[in-house]
């Protein structure tokens, strides 16, 4: 029994070696080709090589809100102020059940409309349609019957007017030039059909008029360790998989998509708690399946400050739910291997979703299990595994400060000496602590599956305090 046990905690550590290869083989490459494109479009940049045009693509900015009270009002009036000459902003309040509705109408000059929205994709009905315009810019709120973000989505596609739309979360605030950045593809390419842009921490940032007036890295560890993670996840495989257009993630809290795409499409599903992830896997699947010719791409010019959870409670509830919108996304679209494993999209994207994002936790904890259990039967090599753990980590600990450091040089920011050290602690922490708790996290997620599968949960929201450090 001890010799079988033996053999087979040998063959599960030899599987978990080359796993963490592979897995940091690809981060490097991932990570320096990032870096490569960034410095080529800032290169660009500076020289003005970019497209500049006197005409605008008319934008509709959706922004679904589920008591949002906190923070829904500074939010639309930065809105009201960006660098964009054409577009609307239409506000979906989800059933709240606290005074979001209340507060906006306090805020805002509204009129009550008469007229119904014409609903081509299913949604749940709303109850009262408010209109204003500030600015030359439409404002339009819509109160409906909960049905969750997807069925929000729905709500504000049907009641748009512009034939590309943003969707924004109502936590979320936007950059001066977001809009004319994250259009810019589209210009460029009229085969583009979704474009995604990068998501910042605002807990970062003081900004006034859309514009970053301060940068700073928060003393709060878990938001920190957040800076760094969504560094190294927006610098590495979306920039990557951008190359032909294998990206299936279009970050919730800010994407472009042209609408008469996702209304051939069928528009959001409302059953699953993933669905900005479904609906470009949608997109994708549709397209492949009509043999049309089509782009989605990835913008990280187009940037967005969202807020990130401040608790371990709140974080463990986002990460469960994203992991278990991961999961329902991946096993709809089986076909993306099946049918369409020639395709980069199928080969490359939806492979590396399916063993690095999905089950990338469940071999890291098992990983630590069989380490655990290697020791109790005294057959661990111990200063071997020392030494691969120093440098899986520190691998990993300078992959994810070149990230946010190009990051930082790309968007022009300014760091202070505290700041760079403090980049420097919560690298190391995420690196060596937070990635591993979320690996648990994730793997515990589908825990109660069954009950949990469509409910979105909701997060502490604060308020966006200028000039605090907080």
């Amino acid at each position: 029994m001890n010799l079988f046990m033996e053999r087979f905690l040998e063959f599960i550590a030899l599987f978990f070696v080359g796993y963490m290869i592979l897995y940091t083989t690809f981060l490097f490459l991932s990570v320096l080709f990032g870096a490569i494109r960034l410095f080529e479009k800032d290169r660009r940049v500076r020289l003005r090589n970019e497209i500049k045009h006197d005409y605008y693509m008319p934008i509709s900015i959706l922004m679904p809100a589920y008591n949002e009270g906190v923070t829904i009002v500074d939010n639309v009036r930065r809105l009201l102020q960006l660098d964009y000459k054409l577009y609307e902003v239409i506000i979906i309040d989800d059933g709240s059940t606290d005074e979001t509705t209340d507060l906006l109408l306090e805020a805002f000059p509204f009129q009550q409309a008469s007229s119904p929205i014409h609903r081509v994709l299913p949604c749940n009905k709303e109850t009262a349609i408010y209109e204003a315009t500030i600015h030359n810019v439409k404002l339009t709120l819509i109160q409906k019957e909960r049905g969750g973000k997807g069925d929000a989505l729905n709500m504000g596609i049907n009641a748009s007017l512009y034939p590309y739309f943003v969707t924004l979360d109502a936590d979320s605030l936007l950059q001066s030039n977001a809009l004319e950045k994250i259009i810019q593809p589209v210009f460029a390419d009229d085969q583009i059909i979704a474009v995604g842009g990068m998501v910042q921490l605002s807990q970062c940032v003081e900004m006034t008029d859309g514009h970053v007036r301060h940068y700073w890295i928060p003393w709060q560890p878990i938001v920190g360790m957040q800076v760094m993670e969504y560094d190294r996840s927006f610098l590495a495989s979306r920039i990557l998989f951008d190359q032909f257009s294998g990206n299936l993630i279009i970050s919730g809290a800010f994407g472009l998509y042209k609408k008469d795409i996702v209304l051939a499409a069928g528009g959001y599903k409302t059953d699953t708690i993933g669905e900005d992830m479904e609906l470009v896997m949608r997109l994708h699947s549709y397209m492949l399946h009509n043999k049309g010719s089509y782009k989605i791409r990835y913008q990280p010019e187009a940037i967005c400050w969202s807020q990130a959870p401040r608790t371990l409670r709140d974080i463990v509830k986002q990460r469960s739910r994203w992991h278990i919108g991961l999961f329902q996304s991946l096993i709809s679209y089986p076909e993306m291997l099946r049918r369409f494993r020639y395709k980069p999209v199928g080969f490359i994207s939806y492979l590396y979703y399916w063993v690095f994002e999905l089950l990338g936790p469940f071999i890291e904890v098992f990983g630590i299990f069989t380490i655990l259990l290697s020791l109790q039967f005294n057959i661990l090599n111990v200063p071997f595994m020392i030494n691969l753990f120093f440098i899986y980590t520190g691998y990993g600990i300078v992959l994810s400060l070149t990230a946010f450091f190009q990051r930082v040089f790309f968007q022009g920011i300014k760091l202070k000496v505290i700041d760079i050290m403090k980049a420097i602690l919560f690298v190391v922490l995420e690196n060596t602590i937070f990635r591993y708790f979320l690996s648990f996290v994730r793997v515990t997620s589908f825990i109660g599956y069954k009950k949990r599968r469509n409910i979105w949960g909701s997060i502490t929201r604060t308020t966006h305090k200028n000039g605090s450090r907080a």
